[in-house]
């Protein structure tokens, strides 16, 4: 079949007889088909006005012409071919395609990312654009009301302790769901070294000393007191904050005050053994002072890194004996797709301590609030402050606590967004991680805390969006609430992206492609601590060519309004990201279970 270009106008009933569209969808041109005939432009010579008539005269095609330009721009039925493939035959289809533009507050998951950037094309906002990334339908922050006052006894309930026999009570699938169980704020898992028949004799203080003598040490300098108490530096009352200073040592230097420590702790029991005996015969002096008497000072070693898989071989490999749930890394934990290592969040870290040492109150960073996290006592700043709770306080507050010792070879799992603090009642090491199970649950929590530290300009150690998008890439989700709230901070991403993408182009502003590369960090702004994710704005320091810094785009404008020397960065194309946020499906549990070898992409 010969083919034409402009000389013939198809009606789009014609168009369906020929390529089999439905016949009921009709275009503006099939309402009035002389007025369309007569409107197209034409490389035949027919339609030329006949020999004779007067310029300025019009004829009957010419009223034609002018009403169906009346009507206003002629409509067009877009049709895309589809080449299809049938044995050696190459045949096509016709498909409409038709673009539908959704206002910008009806976008939601099941749009496609074609549909969420066209709607924030054509939103056409004036000012920053301001969604949360969460999803407020699952969201768990409590609500927080006066209850009827809990009986003191049931102030300090009972620890919720999981004696395991064998390796096989460790790798229950029953564990996993006790441990992140929301309903359980903490678990201690007893005899789990000798289950799994761990050595720990590679994390004693022999044998550190031997691996890494030199490895860095921060030591914090504190007031040993019992665990119950935390007084002020006069003496005169308890207080919450829990002040140190801070130094540096190496693992070989604290391991002489440890043992030396260990040596004092014995002679001063046997001196003091004598002293009590000659105290009974003392009679009672009237002068003793009400204030509390300081207590010795100690020195506690801290956050030592062992991230180094060179350096601490030998220990990361025995720690690959635990559940998978538990490791360090493991394609379920979320803080193994943050992409590089954060020291002391997806990396373990040592500590070595004496009798008093204090790990102060904290609350997990990559989690969010605990039922009673939003109840402010003693103007402390939870977020950022050191602080040592007052037991009384916690009781007259209404508030449990569960209290615990942790022995050798016990595991104490703290579930997300649990408050804890930590003293050693001995000489000992411990070794410390995070994790980020990927559930509904915990994925809400790490997002919510997220949004608050931003409000409170502090920065969120795990950057959120961008471990959702390498979650999105690599994972396959079978919980479908998880699958939502990931799904549905993707799409507030793209919005955010998109807009704030188009309003830079219509300023004039150039954006410059430099695509990421392998373990490069997730950035954050240089001022106000946010996490800038893919439209970076860059400074260079002091007008040095070395050195260049990141901004939001708020701290950026706030430097220079017209973003004057500011270049902006983009990371990703935006087609990269659509072609994510469409292939990130929720998947079926019986499709993995056929399938196990690919549960990652």
């Amino acid at each position: 079949m010969p083919v034409g270009i402009g000389n013939t106008n198809y009606r789009h009933s014609d168009l369906a007889k020929l390529y089999g569209l439905p016949e009921q969808i009709k275009s503006d041109a099939d309402e009035d088909e002389d007025e369309e005939d007569s409107e197209a432009p034409s490389c035949s010579p027919s339609s030329e006005h006949k020999k004779g008539e007067s310029g300025s005269s019009l004829g009957s095609t010419d009223l034609m012409k002018l009403k169906a330009l009346s009507d206003g721009p002629p409509k067009e039925l877009k049709i895309r071919l589809i080449k299809v493939e049938s044995g050696d035959r190459e045949t096509f289809i016709a498909s409409e395609v038709e673009e539908k533009r959704i206002p910008l507050k009806d976008i939601s998951i099941k749009n496609t990312a074609s549909e969420i950037i066209r709607s924030c094309k054509a939103a056409r906002l004036k000012g920053k654009f301001k969604e949360s990334y969460l999803l407020p339908a699952f969201s768990v922050k409590p609500i927080v009301s006066k209850e009827e006052p809990i009986p003191r006894e049931k102030l300090n309930p009972p620890t919720p302790s999981i004696y395991l026999e064998s390796k096989r009570d460790a790798f229950s699938p029953v564990l996993l769901q006790f441990c992140t169980d929301a309903k359980n704020p903490v678990t201690v898992i007893r005899g789990l070294a000798g289950s799994l028949r761990l050595n720990l004799g590679l994390f004693s203080t022999k044998s550190l000393v031997e691996a890494n003598a030199d490895q860095m040490v921060e030591v914090r300098t504190q007031v040993q007191q019992p665990a119950d108490e935390n007084w002020d530096p006069s003496g005169t009352g308890q207080t919450w904050p829990c002040e140190s200073s801070r130094s540096h040592t190496t693992i070989a230097k604290y391991a002489q005050y440890q043992a030396s420590s260990f040596q004092e702790s014995l002679q001063e029991k046997g001196s003091d053994e004598e002293e009590d005996e000659d105290d009974e015969k003392k009679p009672p002096s009237s002068s003793e002072t009400p204030n509390k008497d300081i207590g010795k000072i100690i020195k506690f070693g801290t956050n030592i890194d062992l991230s180094d898989p060179k350096r601490w071989k030998p220990q990361l490999q025995e720690l690959q004996k635990l559940p998978a749930f538990m490791r360090v890394s493991s394609s379920g934990n979320m803080l193994t797709h943050v992409g590089h290592t954060i020291l002391g969040m997806n990396s373990v870290q040592l500590y070595m301590k004496v009798p008093g040492s204090r790990t102060p109150g904290e609350q997990q960073l990559l989690f969010s609030e605990h039922q009673y996290w939003p109840r402010r006592l003693h103007g402390v700043d939870y977020l950022t402050g050191s602080w040592w709770p007052v037991l009384e306080d916690l009781y007259n507050a209404n508030i449990p606590v569960y209290r615990f010792i942790q022995r050798p070879g016990d595991l104490v799992w703290i579930n997300a967004g649990t408050v804890h603090w930590v003293q050693a009642v001995g000489w000992c090491n411990n070794i410390a991680w995070n994790v980020g199970p990927l559930n509904g649950y915990q994925y809400q929590l790490a997002l919510e805390r997220f949004e608050w530290n931003e409000v409170k300009k502090v920065k969120s150690i795990v950057p959120m969006i961008h471990v959702s998008w390498n979650v999105a890439r690599t994972l396959k989700i079978t919980d479908p609430d998880t699958y939502k709230m990931i799904k549905h901070c993707l799409m507030q991403s793209m919005k955010h992206i998109q807009i704030l993408r188009d309003q830079l182009v219509a300023e004039g502003k150039k954006i410059s492609y430099q695509s990421r590369v392998k373990d490069e960090p997730a950035y954050y702004c240089n001022e106000c601590d946010v996490e800038v994710f893919n439209l970076l704005f860059v400074t260079s320091e002091n007008n040095s060519r070395k050195s260049y810094v990141v901004h939001c785009e708020d701290c950026a404008r706030h430097r220079n309004p017209s973003l004057t020397n500011v270049v902006v960065l983009e990371q990703y194309r935006i087609e990269e990201l659509m072609n994510v946020y469409d292939s990130f499906t929720l998947v079926r549990l019986d499709f993995l279970v056929r399938n196990r070898s690919s549960f990652m992409k």
